[in-house]
């Protein structure tokens, strides 16, 4: 949980990348599928992905949330690498905003990390009176210890971005963080060093809550902006429009770098990476660097089909991009050394809807010569496709889950509602760069206990490549 005698974290990217033990347990969050939402509660596991361990690739924990309907989706920490100069601090909560409830736990994995327990929770009242904003979802913690929190709309789920700040010790909401609302909220990321945050745009909650419909993007009731926030004033001071080719713009990550002004952007939709940067002007900008085709299709619910990149995320010594086409069912590896011109070194199918052996039948394809065979592991055919990913400190293992969010997962992949998901493990070349999947890895969500379960996002209890920013106070520039 802390190292170095330092507080929690690493003093540098590179340090947690070279000295950081290798990750033995996991924390994912799992969804009740709508049929059984009234009736079961969402609940965490703890995944040993220890190989020594007999428990290996297996569920060894469950903890149940107290109430039914919350979605829980992505998590993150009370305190992180920002706070490496604080003894004071210990990276001992980890905290669960729920989309649908506007509910916020808080665990405690400090005492039995292994098996953690509830600590509190955030009602949903609290975000609506004192902040006006629902639909909680990226947490990052602040190098003062408090916890910020994105949401995406207002209390009766139209769009309106913000963020909600709490208490790293109390857990009580102080109350906004912005000055101005947004029209849409997401995710997010902070540069201190360059007094700078850039948040990113999905959508009306009453909208995707429902599942997508391409209607909604026609009636701009989704994003396709990047918002840019001065870091000290918290005052909006830039929008940039990434226009059709940056619609829903949805994971965004600086390089780990606390020195650089760069950075990469997932846009689901368009199925698009762009890089954002600061100009001579000290304004920032994106340029598009990486366009997935999308494929015509027959037997689909559109005649083109988008790879609907839905995860991304950078390795510690900035040097591979990775991410996920949730749609198409492949996970890729760039080389991002050349920062405008990323180099495709590492591909890999895992499901996807465009098998050759299913129902659509792609008629037009500028990537791919055929349609990629099916999946298997462990004798297991792999269902709906690859979507939260998270790397391993050291570079060289990538995992991965394959539900994206209850109403979409019964729209694209119904049959996960039924059969449930999983999480695979993927071996990395962090040489040259290539993946291979890991064919002794892998977790059945089929077969909880109470039923199939949508898993999501992944974290570790030492922190990660998605959850952790380091301030240049306390941070040496990496030698890249």
């Amino acid at each position: 949980m802390a190292c170095c005698e330092g507080g929690p974290g690493y003093a540098t990217p590179l340090e947690a990348m070279t000295k950081a033990p290798r990750e033995e347990i996991v924390y994912i969050p799992c969804i009740i599928p709508p049929e059984r939402r009234g009736k079961q509660p969402d609940y965490l596991v703890t995944v040993d992905v220890n190989p020594a361990s007999p428990t290996y690739s297996q569920v060894i924990h469950r903890l149940p949330m107290p109430n039914l309907s919350d979605e829980v989706h992505h998590t993150g920490w009370n305190t992180c690498s920002s706070c490496h100069g604080d003894k004071t601090q210990t990276r001992d909560k980890l905290i669960l905003p729920c989309v649908n409830s506007d509910r916020i736990y808080v665990v405690n994995v400090g005492e039995t990390p292994r098996a953690p327990t509830l600590e509190t929770s955030i009602e949903p009242w609290e975000m609506h009176e004192k902040c006006g904003l629902g639909a909680p979802h990226t947490s990052h913690c602040l190098a003062n210890g408090d916890i910020m929190i994105s949401c995406m709309g207002d209390p009766d789920g139209n769009g309106k971005g913000g963020f909600v700040l709490v208490d790293g010790k109390t857990f009580i909401i102080k109350g906004n963080w912005e000055k101005e609302n947004t029209k849409f909220g997401y995710d997010f990321w902070y540069q201190p060093y360059h007094n700078v945050m850039i948040s990113t745009a999905w959508g009306a909650p009453r909208c995707f809550r429902e599942g997508f419909n391409p209607a909604d993007v026609a009636k701009g009731d989704y994003g396709s902006q990047l918002n840019v926030w001065d870091w000290t004033t918290h005052e909006l001071v830039q929008t940039i429009e990434l226009g059709s080719e940056g619609l829903i713009p949805l994971e965004i990550r600086f390089l780990h770098d606390p020195l650089a002004t760069e950075g990469y952007v997932g846009c689901a939709l368009s199925a698009a990476i762009f890089r954002f940067y600061r100009k001579e002007d000290r304004t920032w900008a994106a340029e598009k660097v990486i366009q997935v085709a999308h494929k015509k299709v027959e037997g689909w619910a559109l005649p083109d089909m988008p790879g609907l990149i839905t995860d991304i995320l950078v390795s510690l010594d900035d040097r591979f991009l990775y991410f996920s086409n949730w749609l198409h069912g492949d996970v890729r590896q760039y080389d991002i050394t050349d920062r405008r011109n990323p180099k495709l070194v590492g591909q890999l199918f895992l499901g996807g809807s465009i098998c050759k052996d299913g129902n659509v039948k792609v008629t037009q394809d500028s990537e791919l010569k055929e349609q990629p065979a099916p999946a298997y592991i462990k004798g297991n055919r792999i269902l709906g496709g690859p979507q939260m990913i998270q790397l391993s400190l050291d570079g060289k293992r990538l995992y991965l889950t394959t539900s994206l969010f209850s109403s979409w997962d019964k729209q694209f992949y119904p049959e996960l509602l039924s059969k449930g998901t999983m999480m695979l493990a993927i071996d990395v070349d962090t040489r040259k760069g290539g993946l291979k999947l890991n064919p002794n890895f892998f977790v059945d969500f089929g077969k909880e206990p109470g039923g199939p379960a949508l898993a999501h996002e992944i974290r570790y209890p030492g922190g990660d490549c998605t959850s952790d920013i380091w301030l240049a106070s306390t941070a040496r520039k990496p030698k890249l």
